[in-house]
């Protein structure tokens, strides 16, 4: 693998050497660059120009990586993180896209140690949980281009950042926040301790050829010989984390499950950018075909989100847990908060509410329509459209509904679209904001998510028993929880009561054995009477523990020990 020039590409393949004393890190595509090496020690750092000899008493481990994503301090020790295993999942733009398939977490905690008792039990339950995090997939990342930036921000030049920066924010935002030219680097460029507090780490990318055959697509096919589709989303690490322990927003008006999807048809030599959930229409993609060429780039992207205040939704062994507003008072400033934030980067902004009109979600949507009346305005409008009762589960082509009472939006606010020479003809002035509950099966209907026993189960035990783990996991690692020895809190493992001898898997087996010997002993009733009591005591012990752990069922499931449900 060759290595890109310096400042524009990072290394794509290293050789790591494991030392008992350090880890050097050297690049293997024949240049003459530096190795890094880190003391297992502290994790302090430094460049070397060669690897340390071997010795019989100095045997290093050899492993090949493809990838340094950064460090991170513990209580004691600190743990170096890098890539393992990856996968090329397709192409951005004509850039390799990967997918980091193995990760390894490689401690530099000789110093724990010399810690005290408590140091090191935290220590233990921390590292733990990086273990959990090592096993966690989804990490997606390119060498040679920044995914987290928009097309419409890769066509600024560094000669007009500060020229849009003076205008109104926008695009020109995130750059800044990135900082000067590392701004246009992958963020795997930058020191983890740097990238951890930025907005985006997290990207996930589906390429594919565009083979379906329809009216507007036969309209063009005389021009090109088949599009390019390519989907890009993007997710913000600010309230990043699992179905159940991310729901709302915070105070700040950050949500959970926020997605920025960009949608991007190459045909012809041009290249469109829409900030929209629906699929590219046949308006844009047969006006880029009638330009002519050899190639076209078509973008469309759309953002999606939690209702934008503060609820939840705590698991408890039921199938849907209740909904919980907390702090509803708070909720009008936290909406108008949100909005603030989506027009500085987007522009005008069309929110369009999925979920049901009755029930809890309907409290959620109520609450929800009461506090936009403050912040609509000409660059903000509200509309609320019961998928559910609308298109139930079968009939999509009732979206076309939906699509009648924005479509005046979409043609007012435009799309991104540059030529062959990378000139900006149009430009994209608002977005569509979509959510429901889960942001699943309302939100991403075209995307083909099946709703089906075998998913709802899975979804089920992963909510109730895996998912606080690994939310805690994610809060350790993307800096949402920082470790401090002076900070007053216990070791996540630390509990106390009911909650530090409850266990489901131990209740549910008393249960079933329960009932098994209350069946044993009606089957010897006809032999002896006694039985029948043995049966109903059996039976009765099996139904009070169940309804004990039913009215307990919180404290019964897997819950988050780092930062802690707001009810």
């Amino acid at each position: 693998m060759e290595r890109a020039e310096s400042g524009q590409k990072l290394y794509t393949r290293m050789r790591l050497w494991e030392f008992p004393d350090q880890y050097v890190i050297e690049p293997t595509d024949g240049s003459s660059g530096s190795a890094l090496a880190v003391n297992k020690a502290d994790g302090s750092m430094c460049l070397i120009d060669e690897v340390p000899e071997c010795s019989s008493i100095r045997v290093p481990k050899i492993r090949t990586i493809f990838g340094v994503i950064g460090m991170l301090k513990l209580v004691a020790g600190s743990y170096l993180i890098v890539i393992t295993d990856r996968e090329c999942v397709g192409s951005y733009l004509g850039y390799p896209i990967y997918k980091a398939t193995s990760l390894k977490i490689l401690p530099c905690d000789q110093s724990v140690k010399n810690s005290n008792a408590e140091q090191r039990k935290m220590e233990t339950e921390f590292s733990g949980l990086l273990n959990v995090a090592e096993r966690t997939s989804g990490l997606y990342f390119s060498y040679d281009t920044n995914l987290t930036l928009r097309q419409c921000m890769l066509s600024y030049t560094l000669e007009v950042v500060e020229e849009a920066l003076s205008g109104p924010l926008g695009c020109a935002q995130r750059l800044h926040d990135l900082g000067d030219e590392s701004k246009l680097l992958p963020l795997w460029r930058q020191n983890f301790q740097a990238a951890i507090g930025k907005e985006i780490v997290d990207v996930t990318l589906i390429a594919r050829r565009c083979t379906r055959r329809n009216e507007w697509y036969d309209k063009i096919q005389a021009f090109v010989c088949a599009p390019i589709l390519v989907e890009v989303s993007i997710c913000p690490i600010l309230l990043l984390g699992t179905r159940m322990w991310r729901r709302g927003a915070d105070s700040d008006g950050y949500v959970a499950n926020f997605v920025e999807t960009e949608q991007i048809v190459q045909m012809n030599g041009f290249t469109s950018s829409f900030v929209q959930e629906r699929a590219v229409g046949p308006e844009i993609s047969a006006e880029l075909g009638a330009r002519g060429g050899n190639s076209m780039h078509s973008k469309n992207n759309g953002v999606r989100g939690s209702i934008p205040f503060l609820w939840e939704q705590v698991v408890d062994l039921t199938y849907k847990p209740k909904f919980e507003i907390v702090r509803p008072e708070e909720a009008p400033r936290v909406v108008e908060r949100h909005f603030l934030d989506l027009r500085k980067k987007y522009g005008a902004v069309f929110a369009v509410d999925l979920v049901n009109k009755h029930g809890g979600e309907g409290r959620l949507s109520e609450k929800f329509a009461n506090a936009m009346h403050r912040v609509i305005s000409d660059d903000v409008r509200y509309l609320h459209f019961d998928f559910h009762k609308i298109c139930g589960h079968v009939h999509f082509e009732r979206l076309s509904i939906l699509y009648d009472q924005i479509v005046d939006f979409l043609e007012k606010n435009g799309y991104l679209l540059l030529n062959e020479k990378g000139e900006k003809m149009k430009e994209q002035t608002g977005v569509v904001r979509t959510n429901c509950i889960d942001c699943l099966d309302r939100t991403n209907v075209t995307q083909g998510i099946l709703n089906d026993g075998k998913n709802a189960l899975a979804r089920y035990y992963f909510n109730n028993f895996c998912d606080g783990t690994k939310q805690d996991a994610n809060d350790l690692l993307q800096g949402h929880y920082i470790v401090s020895v002076s900070r007053d809190m216990a070791p996540p493992a630390q509990t106390r009561g009911l909650e530090s001898v409850a266990s489901f898997p131990v209740a549910l087996a008393l249960v079933l054995t329960g009932f098994f010997l209350a069946l044993m002993s009606l089957r010897q009733v006809r032999y002896d009477l006694q039985h029948l009591f043995f049966s109903i005591m059996w039976a009765g012990l099996s139904v009070a523990i169940g309804a004990f752990v039913k009215a307990n069922g919180r404290t019964f499931c897997n819950q988050p020990r780092l930062n802690k449900p707001r009810s």
